[in-house]
């Protein structure tokens, strides 16, 4: 049991119940993955199954060989057209233009200058972009930066597993009340909601 987890289970005995019987809260992640890359890779994966939308994501990186990531002027110098033979819809060309767009004009920063940044900030900054909402960031900040005070509550399954593990019913706003008390570890309370909410609590 990890520190955010020990918080977890002293302040709450319901945390306390359920938290011993979960998978632990990771408490590693990948910080060196770019916003940019990340951003592009989540409008890419938008309301798509894991498999069509890794499929897709193939055939974008493959019409630029011998990189890893096309740079964002790449991506602005692509034709339309070009990127809907990878797969990609209107909507999506235009979101992943537009954060290419913006990371060319520093309003998505790298990752190293993202790190120095405070949650709200970054949430102000990526969310600017075309396709990108609260949600995409916020799943960001959890699993690549790894900030350990975030808590998702426009996420149905937090929300669900809330309701679950406290048998009571919550809005993203008085979600966001209740869980004040879990703080400074609210992104490992996210992780064991989900985890609820995957299971049937007796």
């Amino acid at each position: 049991m990890n520190q955010a987890e020990r918080h977890l289970t002293t302040i709450c005995k319901r945390f306390a119940r359920i938290v011993p019987n979960q998978d632990p809260f990771p408490t590693r992640f990948p910080k060196s993955r770019d916003p940019y890359r990340a951003l592009v890779r989540a409008v890419v994966f938008q309301q798509l199954s894991g498999k069509a939308a890794a499929t897709i994501h193939g055939r974008f990186l493959a019409l630029y060989p011998g990189k890893v990531h096309p740079d964002p002027e790449e991506v602005l110098n692509t034709p339309a057209e070009v990127l809907r033979g990878a797969g990609l819809s209107r909507q999506k060309i235009a979101a992943i233009q537009d954060i290419a767009r913006k990371r060319s004009e520093g309003l998505i920063p790298s990752a190293r200058t993202l790190a120095r940044l405070g949650d709200q900030e970054i949430i102000a900054r990526l969310t600017a972009a075309r396709g990108v909402g609260r949600w995409t960031v916020e799943m960001y900040l959890i699993f690549t930066l790894g900030r350990p005070d975030v808590l998702p509550v426009d996420d149905l399954g937090v929300r669900k597993g809330a309701e679950q593990l406290f048998r009571r019913t919550f809005t993203p706003k008085t979600l966001a009340a209740y869980g004040q008390r879990w703080a400074p570890h609210r992104s490992a309370a996210a992780w064991h909601l989900w985890r609820v909410a995957d299971t049937t609590l007796p």
